[in-house]
């Protein structure tokens, strides 16, 4: 039994420290034992407080991070806990799914792309579009490929050996192993983003590696996709000086070669250049027809400039339809799951992103998207485009009418829920004016509006680095929201609601400077829309209308014979 008492007094103190510090005869040899019994109580007492002061500070300096990395998911972790209240719970019931069941990889760097990891569940509630076991194993296969193919490798070197010099036999001498398809950058960032998903899924269909032009900013706007390689086109690629003059006249051009009759199943080029564009020609679009596709398997290296997100149109060809089921069981969800397996924004970018999730959106019950693009030569504020967002607003309950003070004094004491609505726009009078609605008088439900717009540049300044980053972070808030209104025709606007899993409220497009009615329509699919698709089939089903060739690719919402896009059967 321990009979030790608490000490209380001066000489038990003394007694005790002494006992605990003075050394044993055989130690400390050097040292004096009357030396050391001169010091007197209170020089004793301050050396064991500076000696464990510093035992602790090694302790405290251990636990701290070692590193900016550490700190970056630190952060991460935070953002992970405010997610978890957000979304109606302190703790998180379930186990974090990074990896998207299984749609990315865990072999990245987490501290070098934050956003890699945290994108899908930060913020958002779980997407209830889920990827096939076939996509993951299809994803997992390309990504060696990849690596076994992409810049840098003996089998990459071989491939561009003889690519700058003409020779019309050069496929016969020098294709190798692998296959290539070369995105080149054009229009603006919605664009980009949409073409570049539907370059990656032919590449996935045909099983070629898909390198990326990087003459532009691409490289501070989205991490690298594939783990151990870059989907990075090398500056020093043979055919790189020749893009800008690539166009429907070159004769590299498969529409031209077509015309010429200088492509057959017998004559293979060194490379072939693929327009598909809004106003591409006929011939152009025979691109999609299987037996185009049988002599364009053949060239190693296709170039490719597109605006438009062709995806709808794969589903057209035999080949390709039984491999698209089996990749995306649930149709509409093609771009989600791409878009979410390729884009993961930058540091930078996914900064900007949280900052202004956390500082203006966070503590919102509910949160609002509207997205507005005006297609007009002299584009700005106009009032019936105004008139339109609130009479689409309004009459889906998406935004409440504003009432005087009298009237709202009904509902003012049973429902306070705040509500944040983001507005992006190259124009900030429609925030403007919102803002200025909500802020004079009080709403018919009691509901607290607030209204925010991260920018309004008035001017689209494509490839401008700051402007394009500014963009994707709004295009990523947009797809963060609980509902979500967007502009017909928007590519902007696409990419945010797919993004999201959002099925949108579509703003029909205005006709002679009026606000149309009914002014907009909720959508079925989160799919985009392809504008302007093949307006024929191929052979027999020359002529027909794209739109009816298979069930599930039907015409979109907000476009009259001009665009089409998947749909789940039901």
């Amino acid at each position: 039994m321990d009979t030790k008492q608490p000490l209380d007094s001066d000489d038990e103190e003394q007694t005790y420290y002494q006992r605990s510090i003075q050394p044993k005869p055989d130690q400390w040899k050097k040292i004096s034992g009357d030396v050391f019994r001169a010091l007197g109580l209170k020089m004793k007492i301050l050396m064991t407080v500076i000696f464990g002061g510093l035992l602790i500070g090694s302790v405290i300096l251990l636990s701290f991070p070692h590193s900016f990395s550490d700190q970056l998911l630190d952060a991460t972790s935070n953002d992970q806990l405010l997610a978890a209240t957000i979304n109606g719970s302190s703790e998180s019931k379930t186990p974090h799914d990074k990896l998207i069941g299984g749609l990315l990889t865990a072999d990245f760097d987490e501290p070098s792309c934050v956003s890699r990891y945290y994108q899908s569940s930060l913020y958002r509630k779980p997407s209830p579009y889920k990827p096939s076991e076939y996509l993951v194993s299809k994803l997992r296969s390309y990504e060696k490929l990849h690596k076994r193919c992409g810049p840098g490798t003996e089998a990459y070197k071989e491939a561009t050996k003889n690519l700058g010099h003409d020779d019309d036999n050069y496929a016969n001498k020098s294709v190798g192993e692998c296959k290539y398809a070369v995105w080149v950058a054009v229009y603006g960032l919605g664009n980009r983003i949409l073409t570049l998903a539907s370059v990656f899924l032919y590449a996935l269909l045909t099983e070629r590696v898909v390198l990326v032009d990087q003459s532009k900013d691409i490289s501070d706007l989205f991490c690298e996709p594939f783990p151990g390689t870059s989907w990075l086109l090398p500056n020093d690629f043979p055919l790189v000086k020749q893009f800008d003059g690539y166009g429907r006249g070159d004769s590299h051009c498969y529409g031209t070669m077509l015309n010429n009759h200088a492509i057959s199943a017998n004559s293979t080029p060194r490379h072939i250049y693929l327009d598909i564009l809004h106003d591409s020609r006929d011939e152009d679009k025979m691109f999609f027809c299987p037996k185009d596709q049988t002599m364009i398997d053949k060239v190693p290296w296709l170039v490719i400039k597109t605006n438009v997100y062709f995806v709808p149109s794969l589903w057209f060809s035999p080949t390709f339809r039984p491999e698209l089921m089996k990749l995306f069981p649930q149709k509409e969800a093609v771009f989600h799951h791409l878009a979410r397996y390729l884009f993961h924004p930058t540091n930078q970018v996914w900064g900007m992103v949280t900052r202004y999730y956390k500082a203006h959106l966070a503590r919102a019950d509910e949160r609002l998207g509207i997205q507005i693009r005006v297609f007009d030569d002299n584009a700005g504020y106009f009032q019936h485009v105004m008139d339109q967002i609130l009479s689409c607003t309004q009459r889906e309950k998406l935004l409440p009418q504003v009432v005087t003070q009298e009237e709202s004094k009904v509902n003012a004491s049973t429902n306070q829920k705040l509500k944040a609505v983001l507005v992006t726009s190259l124009y900030p009078e429609y925030a403007d004016r919102l803002k200025s609605m909500f802020w004079e008088r009080p709403s018919s439900t009691g509901e607290i509006i607030e209204v925010y717009q991260p920018s309004g540049e008035r001017v689209q300044q494509t490839d401008t680095k700051i402007h394009d980053q500014k963009a994707l972070a709004e295009m990523y808030l947009l797809s963060l929201t609980d509902n979500i209104v967007t502009s017909a025709r928007s590519t902007f606007g696409y990419v945010a609601h797919s993004l999201g899993g959002l099925k949108p409220w579509l703003l029909y497009q205005p006709k002679d400077f009026k606000a149309p009615d009914p002014p907009c329509i909720r959508s079925t699919s989160i799919d985009p829309c392809h504008l302007t698709p093949p307006s024929h089939g191929c052979d027999a089903d020359w002529g027909t209308y794209s739109g009816k060739v298979v069930p599930f690719v039907r015409e979109c919402e907000d476009r009259e014979h001009d665009g089409i896009k998947l749909f789940d059967e039901l």
